[in-house]
């Protein structure tokens, strides 16, 4: 009995210091998942690359749930090091994790970004609602002549939704499921514009699966198209088609001002002051997530996150802001930077 202990024990230190010198063997952090995170773990990257002795971090962009994917696949140098989120970790994204031997989650809170819903300035600019919005974009509606349950969206044009909207066909282009951006925008946007019918509502509070299900589901009848992870490629395609409108992290609309617009939200324009202070109602928290068995492993991710969580990248006047990031407020950033420091892991998520 003893001496298949000590085989087992044994066996367990060469696998896992198989796995040591595997991610020895790698020299850079391996950074992949949203989109909208993406542009400013590039800039980061870059000026750590430049400013230290370490090679600047590989990033991929595979959207959130992607990235979550790859990162809760494992430990060791074939998977990633960090995951970029426009979302916080789902419990079930968290549970995989933990099965797969991803034991300990740094969760790094980065600031805050608005879902901006863009057209072209060749176009007029909208004022949306969030009930204009669900009536846009849901599969299902309530029934337009007033009557009980719902009916297959029947709506073409905005003038149908909103008399004070234009006579033009509803084309949104946004991101596919997989998406950090399409989970917020259905759960600030659509559950919101669902809120404001009364059988909707009674609904919510009477069953809520099938409430979600309702505000969930996007219509699949052309009106919404699916164009992807690639933002910059929806800013493209809003160019060569201006009655189209296009659903993105403010940071695309703030890097691409001479050619897109953005929507008003209830009365509010997507600027970096609504945001911050909260009167754009289509703002949400981005994040990372470091695995903990790499730090001190892979070279130069204390490194990384010390630039990162550093007042000139994440700070009020930082470099991040430039590129459409808004900050934390001063105390949560404080705390924040001081868990990132000590490498605090998160112990359960709801």
């Amino acid at each position: 009995m003893r001496k298949t202990v000590v085989f087992c024990v044994a066996v367990a230190l060469i696998a896992a210091t198989s796995v040591m010198v595997q991610a020895q063997q790698r020299d850079s952090i391996s950074i992949v998942g949203s989109s909208t995170v993406y542009p400013f773990a590039t800039v980061v990257a870059e000026k750590f690359g430049k400013a230290s002795s370490f090679k600047a971090p590989k990033i991929e962009s595979t959207g959130t749930g992607g990235g979550f994917k790859l990162f809760c696949g494992g430990v060791g140098v074939q998977h990633p090091d960090i995951s970029n989120a426009s979302r916080a970790i789902k419990a079930s994204e968290f549970e995989t994790c933990q099965k797969n031997g991803v034991k300990d989650i740094v969760e790094v809170k980065i600031g805050y970004d608005g879902i901006v819903l863009a057209n072209s300035k060749q176009a007029p600019s909208l004022n949306l609602t969030a009930k204009d919005i669900f009536l846009a974009l849901a599969k299902e509606v309530p029934a337009p002549t007033g009557g009980e349950g719902l009916v297959a969206n029947p709506y073409k044009t905005w003038k149908q939704i909103n008399a004070s909207l234009p006579d033009a066909k509803i084309e949104v282009l946004g991101p596919p499921p997989t998406s950090g951006t399409r989970d917020a925008f259905v759960e600030l946007a659509m559950e919101t514009g669902a809120l404001a019918f009364e059988g909707l509502k009674k609904l919510s509070k009477e069953d809520g699966k099938k409430f979600q299900k309702v505000f969930s589901s996007i219509r699949e009848d052309g009106a919404y198209v699916e164009a992807g992870e690639n933002d910059n490629l929806i800013v493209q395609k809003l160019g060569a088609n201006p009655s189209a409108l296009g659903i993105f992290g403010f940071s695309f609309l703030d890097q691409n001002t001479d050619k897109i617009q953005g929507s008003y939200v209830g009365g509010n324009p997507p600027t970096f002051d609504n945001i911050a202070s909260g009167k754009y109602p289509l703002s949400r928290p981005l994040f990372f997530y470091v695995k903990k068995a790499h730090v001190g492993v892979i070279p130069g991710i204390k490194e990384y996150l010390s630039e990162f969580t550093s007042d000139k990248a994440w700070g009020k006047d930082g470099y991040l802001g430039e590129k459409g990031l808004i900050p934390l407020p001063e105390a949560e950033r404080k705390l924040v930077g001081e868990n990132v420091k000590a490498l605090k892991t998160l112990t359960e998520v709801k």
